[in-house]
């Protein structure tokens, strides 16, 4: 079969299957043998943590992802953050993958929308610190003309 796929789990482990949280009690393998919504423990972002634009869009695939039978208000959340998000990046990459992260959820390929924006993170926290470095010297300005 060509969409099987084996995940192994240590101890106390868990996972999201199609909205299902499983843990194991031992260190375990598991073979998907179809198509299977996903989520590893590891991957999965705590509302604290979701404290960028993009983390904060992971935030809501994630619901998605991890409760799909009650996920519409998170859809109707992501269908009015996007377009935000498209208008506040001006990184063509940024905006292009996030084009890609709709068409994915559309056709229900949540955890490929969730890896694909789990991609842009490291994008992001460089363009967050460029944008943070070039308005240190306008505060710094803001700080001498006050000072004179």
């Amino acid at each position: 079969m060509k969409n099987t796929l084996r995940i192994s789990l240590k101890a106390n482990e868990k996972i999201y299957i199609n909205g299902a949280v499983v843990k194991v009690d031992r260190k375990t393998s598991i073979e998907f043998l179809n198509d299977v919504q996903f989520l590893l423990e590891n991957h999965v972002m705590q509302p604290e943590d979701a404290c960028t634009p993009l983390r904060q869009l992971y935030f809501i695939v994630q619901v998605i992802l991890m409760n799909p039978s009650d996920s519409a208000d998170a859809r109707e959340m992501f269908r009015r953050s996007l377009p935000l998000l498209l208008a506040s990046f001006s990184n063509e990459q940024v905006r292009a993958s996030l084009k890609h992260v709709d068409r994915l959820l559309s056709e229900e390929h949540t955890y490929e929308a969730l890896k694909m924006i789990r991609g842009l993170f490291p994008l992001e926290r460089a363009i967050m610190a460029e944008q943070e470095a070039m308005q240190k010297p306008i505060e710094n300005l803001a700080l001498e003309a006050l000072a004179s």
